[in-house]
């Protein structure tokens, strides 16, 4: 399965935002918690309807994002 398979958009889900299907768990959040250093275990146990497989593709479609768009540092 394609990992970015388990990302969804909805224009009437979380304002549109990128989100784990099936979920209103927004993909920012999840990438926000990494960043932060939160470990996966940590984000599991707060969000207990992701899955390992939700947090790779997450990351799978910030890396994605981050091929297609320059950000002004």
């Amino acid at each position: 399965m394609n990992p970015l398979e388990r990302i969804t958009i909805d224009p009437s889900a979380c304002h549109g935002k990128a989100c784990i299907k099936g979920t209103r768990i927004p993909v920012s959040v999840i990438l926000d918690n990494l960043a932060e250093g939160i470990s996966q275990e940590e984000i599991l146990k707060s969000y207990p309807s992701l899955s390992l497989e939700d947090i790779k593709a997450a990351i799978a479609y910030g890396a994605m994002l981050a091929k297609e768009r320059h950000i002004a540092l």
